[in-house]
């Protein structure tokens, strides 16, 4: 209960009656857990007669917003109820588990004398998973999610954006959650960047103190697409930095599986058919594996097709990844190169048999 009782603390000397409230309720509900049932209905009762019970919606009603646009500068979202499912690299898996076991043993490593520095940097190509893991985390947990939005953080008046990040790390401060920023590059830039002015390495030296501030006794998330754009003094802010990338073979099939879960889809019980559709959506994110999946989801139910075909499938995949540009005879090519036989491109194609054959001759 140590996190707990230092942010009552805090909020007590702060004369900071939400921070109070919040820190309270979770130190009840803890207190619930480890068996210690009568000192959480008191607590619980002190709550409830002065009316100080914290609710999440609150927090929409109370977060900061942009000086100059009066925009909020937080999404508040709460953990979801349902289970996230992530299909991860073995390495990833284990090191995103520790990370919650880390945290979610948080107080009995701290009596046992041990710090707890609660920051993870993800980082990786865009689509792969960094957000999904962060809201994995947050379900896992059961601690909402404090996003902090970069399009209304930056400010185009001097030294609000340092204001604005100061804003962000205080309000989540309040309340347990996890603090997540996302696109970090975009306020975490080197220093030596000979194209950005002065302001930037005040942003920098702004957004450190508040991290080394914050992870003290809060739990801190950060996403980047562009890793080799961040200020070297940002590396050393996070005790737990994992690669995401994009997904081998093997994860590839357990994806097709979850997102063709439940739909009629008979290609999925061939494992040679799999093993194909793996090798040609090799090098795509799981995003887009998932919005190719869902492309073939829409055509079946629009077309009022019996099942998802594998050879819709693979035709899906070559429209997703030429995005409209492609001639016939690049189609027709593709088509049968992964398989497909004549007749099957003409159905495909909606062409004759001579134009098919002409082309692949």
């Amino acid at each position: 209960m140590y996190t707990e009782l230092i942010k009552i603390i805090e909020g007590g000397l702060n004369k900071d009656t939400r921070k109070v409230s919040n820190y309270a309720k979770l130190l009840a509900e803890n207190l619930v857990k480890s068996g210690e049932t009568k000192l959480a209905e008191k607590i619980q009762k002190v709550l409830q007669n002065t009316k100080a019970q914290a609710v999440y919606l609150d927090e929409l009603v109370s977060s900061p917003v942009d000086q100059e646009t009066r925009m909020s500068i937080v999404d508040f979202i709460p953990p979801q109820q349902d289970n996230i499912n992530v299909v991860l690299a073995e390495p990833v898996e284990d090191s995103i588990q520790h990370f919650i076991n880390l945290n979610a043993n948080r107080n009995q490593l701290r009596s046992a004398g041990i710090d707890v520095n609660s920051s993870m940097l993800l980082y990786g190509p865009p689509g792969c998973g960094k957000t999904t893991i962060a809201r994995y985390i947050s379900t896992t947990l059961e601690l909402p999610l404090v996003v902090a939005r970069l399009d209304s953080l930056v400010s185009s008046l001097l030294g609000n954006t340092s204001k604005n990040i100061r804003k962000v790390f205080e309000f989540a401060s309040k309340q347990p959650c996890i603090l997540f920023l996302d696109e970090f590059d975009a306020i975490a830039k080197a220093r030596d960047d000979q194209h950005e002015l002065g302001e930037l390495k005040r942003v920098i030296n702004s957004l450190l103190q508040n991290i080394d501030e914050f992870t003290t006794n809060n739990i801190l998330l950060a996403a980047t697409n562009h890793h080799k754009l961040l200020d070297k003094a940002i590396w050393r802010r996070f005790n737990t930095i994992v690669e995401i990338g994009l997904p081998s073979k093997e994860e590839i099939k357990a994806l097709l599986h979850l997102y063709l879960k439940d739909k009629p889809c008979e290609f999925l019980l061939d494992a040679k058919k799999v093993d194909k559709l793996s090798t040609a959506l090799e090098r795509l994110s799981p995003a887009d594996i998932k919005a190719i999946c869902q492309n073939a989801i829409v055509k079946q139910i629009i077309e009022n097709k019996p099942s998802i075909s594998y050879e819709e499938f693979i035709l899906q995949i070559f429209l997703f990844s030429h995005h409209g540009a492609y001639s016939q005879q690049e189609l027709i090519n593709y088509l049968n190169g992964h398989g497909l036989s004549q007749a099957v491109i003409k159905e495909l194609c909606n062409i004759s048999m001579r134009q098919v054959r002409n082309i692949l001759k």
